[in-house]
């Protein structure tokens, strides 16, 4: 059977399971351990780095686990339940979820897996700061449900954590960390995620959103250091004039989306005057019909970037990489400096509050191609000797594991293959991720 990822990534798999239990999937788990069979965690395949596609074995699909439950500032959700049935499921009971990752059709199990952010991670921070619970089943069968608060029950050597606002690499290691933060980001390696309690916020109250355009990047950039600051500001984030062209946006050097709770609109009209904005050209709203409106302008980024790299014969190449805010433009020149000596097109766009951007390349030739991912290994060290990450939120999974020898030592890799070993030790879960064949 063959499987592909949103980026292109194809394996192949034995078979495909689709339990509805805990009790199946405890069964499919200790078969499996049984005869060493391979294990490979399917969600909705919105993924960008190969961690759902399999290389063998047996693919466990959880879209059958649809269980969905709204209380009062929690909801139970399973794993097979899409982000944007629990982001509407909160909005109808008054309340709210928090995180925003682009593809919203993505499988709850998948962005916790991920650790998925978004463009709200700027206020509300990634997937593991609303988890309050996680029933999940380990290699060998065993179902555990893990609270909040409940530490690890074995010793761990700790690794280092880089400087910046947004970190998803590897197992972020503590000494006394919690069960919930060991498993999420794990990236289906060490438990099968079936269900999990999220944490609900109240609805949010008056809100501005807004798309900003540039005369130039650099005005765009001085805007962005200015704005980071401004309380209750939810999303700062960035497209250039190249992203832009592409979706047959309006003619401008930068533009930049903004969403704050609570506004003083006379002060935007102060920003937008200090900053050089383009005040006519630019959009706002306070309607949550904006808001959607602003979204699937933002969201037709990728999807423009994914359709045209395909057509192309190409799988997608995009960074997630992020550096330390301080580090930001220096790291936006790194990309730069890359994008005209690969030629061709580029698009740079993404978090930048967080100094979080993507930098996604389109070739259309072999030759960009080559010049394109050499330079994917050259930013990632770029982003490491910055005090940064080679992975912000979309995990390493399989296409991007090699980068994990760029930002850990042996030592702290060898920490986390104990944890593994101690966890699956036949090496069965998601197979391949994080630990590419030479460091498994």
């Amino acid at each position: 059977m063959n499987f592909e990822d949103a980026s292109g990534y194809a394996g192949e798999a034995e078979r495909l399971e689709k339990p509805s239990t805990p009790d199946e999937v405890s069964a499919i788990l200790a078969e499996a351990s049984r005869t060493g069979t391979p294990v490979t965690v399917l969600g909705a395949g919105t993924g960008v780095t190969g961690g759902a596609v399999p290389t063998g074995g047996v693919v466990l699909s959880l879209e059958r686990f649809r269980r969905l439950d709204i209380g009062q500032g929690e909801a139970r959700a399973g794993a097979g339940v899409l982000l944007h049935e629990l982001q509407s499921a909160a909005r109808k009971a008054g309340q709210f979820y928090a995180p925003d990752p682009t593809h919203n059709a993505a499988a709850l199990g998948g962005t916790i897996a991920n650790n998925a952010s978004g463009s709200r991670s700027f206020r509300y921070g990634s997937t593991r700061r609303h988890l309050k619970s996680l029933l999940v089943a380990f290699a060998d069968g065993t179902v555990r449900e893990l609270p909040r608060g409940e530490a690890i029950d074995f010793a761990v050597t700790p690794v280092h954590r880089p400087t910046t606002t947004k970190h998803q690499a590897g197992y972020q290691l503590a000494e006394g960390m919690e069960w919930v933060d060991l498993i999420c980001g794990s990236e289906g390696t060490l438990a099968v995620v079936l269900e999990a309690t999220f944490n609900l916020l109240p609805a949010p109250g008056d809100r501005l959103s807004g798309v900003v355009f540039f005369p130039t990047e650099a005005q765009a950039m001085d805007a962005i250091d200015a704005w980071r600051t401004i309380p209750e500001l939810c999303m700062l984030e960035y497209v250039d004039a190249a992203s832009l062209k592409l979706i047959d946006g309006p003619k401008a050097g930068a533009a930049l989306l903004i969403e704050q709770e609570h506004p003083d609109e006379d002060e935007w009209l102060t920003r937008l005057e200090q900053t050089g904005a383009l005040e006519e050209e630019s959009w706002f709203g306070t309607a949550e019909s904006d808001r959607e409106r602003f979204r699937k302008f933002r969201h037709a980024l990728p999807e423009k970037v994914n359709d045209t790299v395909r057509k192309r014969g190409y799988m997608k190449m995009g960074t997630d990489y992020a550096v330390p805010i301080a580090r930001h433009r220096e790291m936006l020149a790194n990309y730069r400096q890359g994008l005209t000596e690969i030629g061709g097109d580029g698009v740079v766009y993404g978090h930048v509050g967080d100094a979080h951007l993507h930098v996604n390349m389109m070739p259309a030739n072999d030759g960009e191609k080559d010049r394109a991912w050499a330079w994917m290994h050259t930013w990632a060290a770029q982003a490491v000797e910055l005090g940064g990450t080679v992975g912000a939120e979309h995990g390493l999974g399989k296409r991007k594991a090699h980068l994990l020898k760029l930002m850990y030592s042996e030592a702290e890799i060898a920490a986390m293959r104990a944890v593994k070993q101690h966890l699956d030790p036949r090496w069965l879960l998601g197979r391949g991720n994080l630990f590419p064949p030479d460091l498994s």
